[in-house]
């Protein structure tokens, strides 16, 4: 087992899909040497190229890889035990390679949390874990994630703009910029918003109930100044 640096830090990042989750942990795990942890990578690797009859058994069920990617393509959440084990798998892998972690996207549900966060606790220490919540509207988030595109490389998301409209590599590895297909048409869109309201924001209440500090933030402005306002919140510890 690798020996872990005296520094333990995790920072998790909550939001509507399109509220910037995925730009400020770059920017975070980058600034604050951080493990940039993204459930949605996890899943697109674990279903690139799975077979008809790939599962995960978690707790002696069956969770076939191709039920999961129909509700992951449809805009719903993955089943929480099956999402759930994957992420506790890489948590204690990165934990033996001395990585502090840098969450966005993860937990999405009240069970991903009852299992996580107490692991967490274990690992890093309660005192070590921060919450940010990045605050959108819903017109916002439909808006973002209808115009996002990223880059098929590394996965970089491209910020709309009309500076970046008309482009068509990744600035980042120049690679060629496409869309999520489905992810990102509207109608799932409005799926995946009315998942996040009815699954993911009970866990506010419950990250409190566990005594960690929710920072609230506005997710509205241009990354930098969201940027800005995150290190501020961490700096100040309110």
């Amino acid at each position: 087992m690798a020996k872990r640096k005296s520094r333990k830090l995790v920072i998790i990042i909550m939001g509507s899909p399109g509220a910037g989750k995925g730009t400020q942990g770059e920017l975070l795990a980058e600034k604050l040497n951080l493990y940039p942890f993204e459930t949605s990578k996890i899943l697109e690797e674990k279903f690139l190229g799975a077979g008809k009859e790939s599962f995960v058994k978690v707790e002696g069920k069956k969770y076939f890889l191709k039920n999961e990617k129909k509700l992951w393509e449809t805009g719903k959440w993955c089943s929480p035990p099956f999402v759930t084990s994957l992420v506790i798998e890489k948590i204690r892998k990165l934990f033996e390679e001395g990585k502090d972690l840098l969450f966005s996207g993860s937990p999405k549900t009240v069970y991903e949390g009852e299992k996580i966060i107490p692991l967490l606790k274990k690992l890093y220490g309660s005192k070590n874990i921060q919450v940010i919540f990045l605050a959108t509207s819903a017109k916002e988030t439909i808006f973002r994630n209808s115009h996002r595109r990223i880059c098929e490389l590394m996965r970089h998301s491209i910020l709309y703009s009309k500076e970046t409209v008309n482009l068509k590599k990744c600035p980042l590895d120049g690679s060629r910029l496409v869309t999520r297909g489905k992810l990102d048409k509207t109608e799932i869109i409005k799926v995946r918003l009315k998942e996040f309201e009815e699954r993911t924001l009970p866990l506010i209440k419950f990250f409190k109930e566990e005594g960690l500090k929710v920072k609230k933030i506005n997710g509205s402005p241009p990354p930098a100044i969201v940027f800005k306002n995150i290190l501020k919140a961490l700096i100040s510890g309110s």
